[in-house]
């Protein structure tokens, strides 16, 4: 015998949909938090403009827990937006945003080297920066993707994503090319990832497209709505 799923009125999947784009938020600014207060718990020889926050996560640093744990919340946020971001991001946009959360629980992980002239594993050092790698990959890739599905009349969020693309290319060119600045500039463009995912994920909060799970309706008016909504993109 089968049963039908839960019927979920719409004001049940609008309640949803911001108690999802709340969390994202929530985690978004906790995994700041962490990013943030790691570098605190580090040794006097770290230093925030120098070294990077994959750094305050190495191997064998005391503490290195806090930054890892921004890292799984970041991951997790962006992979909670993922599933409410619906047709603005589109199929495409959601799977690599989707990529960018689980390699962010690859750098996780995998722990970087530490900066400190210690015993590591060069082989964890090495899947740390495939996942790194990744990340960037995905990020650029998901951002250049959410801009091309923008409606016209989102100027300023456009703007926003190409500043964000320009930053995503520019700034790890300035870490591998200039020395001494590379914990500095990657900050910089965390920043800019945390205010992105954040401000997509309130624009995901005023849509009305579905968030990743079935829908059903309760009522036979509202049921008969859909069915001729169903007609009209049908005739179209």
């Amino acid at each position: 015998m089968t049963t039908n799923p839960p019927i979920r009125t719409t004001e049940q999947i609008s309640r949803q949909r911001r108690q999802m784009v709340v969390a994202v938020v929530a985690m978004l600014m906790a995994s700041a938090a962490c990013v943030a207060i790691a570098p605190m718990l580090m040794p006097d020889s770290y230093s925030v403009v120098e070294h990077s926050i994959s750094e305050s996560a190495a191997q064998g640093v005391q503490d290195a827990w806090l930054a890892r744990l921004g890292f799984l919340l970041l991951g997790f946020a962006v992979l909670t937006s993922a599933s409410i971001a619906g047709e603005r991001w589109g199929v495409w946009g959601r799977l690599v945003h989707r990529a960018y959360g689980v390699s962010m629980f690859g750098v996780a992980a995998f722990a970087h080297m530490p900066w400190e002239d210690v015993p590591y594993d060069a082989f964890e050092d090495f899947l740390h920066s495939v996942a790194a790698y990744g990340i960037g990959f995905f990020f650029t890739a998901g951002v250049l993707i959410v801009t091309f599905r923008r409606e016209p009349g989102m100027r300023s969020a456009r703007l926003f994503d190409w500043i964000t693309i320009v930053a995503a290319l520019v700034i790890p060119m300035m870490m591998f090319n200039i020395t001494g600045i590379a914990g500095l500039v990657q900050r910089v463009l965390f920043g800019i990832g945390y205010l992105w995912y954040g401000m997509e994920a309130v624009r995901s909060g005023r849509t009305d497209d579905p968030v990743d799970q079935p829908v059903s309706y309760d009522t036979p008016a509202s049921l008969a709505g859909a069915v001729r909504t169903s007609k009209q993109e049908a005739a179209q």
